[in-house]
């Protein structure tokens, strides 16, 4: 689909239902990369964030789809069936594996092995769901808080509320996480 602007993903997808593949496409590059990180970070598992962000976009091309453009943007829409996919994960009882390394396509995919985001990635994926929403689309995803009240559908002071509860929250988690020299801090000269 060669364009000089920039089309909306509701433009995108009536032109989808209409049949038109490079629309499918063109939405499926613009936002599934982003559905599948929000689902890694929501779920701590590459095989269900993976399932997710793939239903996301089965569920879009279905006969019963029930996105209606006058409740809002198909991107907020997007994220309220991901978000309802992980409650089915979590529902089911699926033991969350740890992720030690991200994908490809994930933002620090290069930089997990630092012990540290190893800590922040395992303190992200104790918080509760509500609380590690906020912080996967503010703080990982760089939405807005504008932005992130959309996805969620909340007004926008919920989001700050939830957000600084849980920054205070993974503060405390992160300090499980920090090593404790032995020795009063010493450790370093006796190397």
């Amino acid at each position: 689909m060669k364009t000089s602007m920039r089309l909306s993903d509701e433009t995108l997808y009536r032109r989808m239902k209409a049949g038109d593949r490079e629309a499918f496409a063109e939405l499926y590059d613009r936002r599934e990369a982003a559905l599948y990180r929000y689902a890694l970070h929501m779920t701590n598992n590459v095989q269900a964030a993976e399932e997710i962000a793939q239903e996301v976009f089965v569920q879009l091309m279905g006969p019963t789809t029930r996105y209606d453009e006058t409740r809002g943007p198909l991107e907020a829409w997007m994220y309220g069936v991901a978000r309802n996919l992980v409650r089915v994960f979590r529902r089911r009882g699926a033991v969350e594996e740890q992720v030690d390394r991200a994908v490809e396509d994930d933002i620090v995919g290069g930089l997990i092995s630092d012990e540290s985001l190893v800590a922040l990635r395992s303190a992200v994926s104790e918080l509760p769901p509500n609380y590690r929403e906020v912080v996967v689309l503010c703080d990982l995803e760089e939405r807005n808080y504008d932005e992130a009240a959309s996805l969620i559908g909340c007004p926008v002071g919920t989001i700050r509320s939830r957000l600084h509860r849980a920054r205070g929250l993974l503060a405390g988690k992160l300090r499980r996480y920090r090593p404790v020299a032995a020795g009063g801090g010493n450790d370093a000269a006796g190397l």
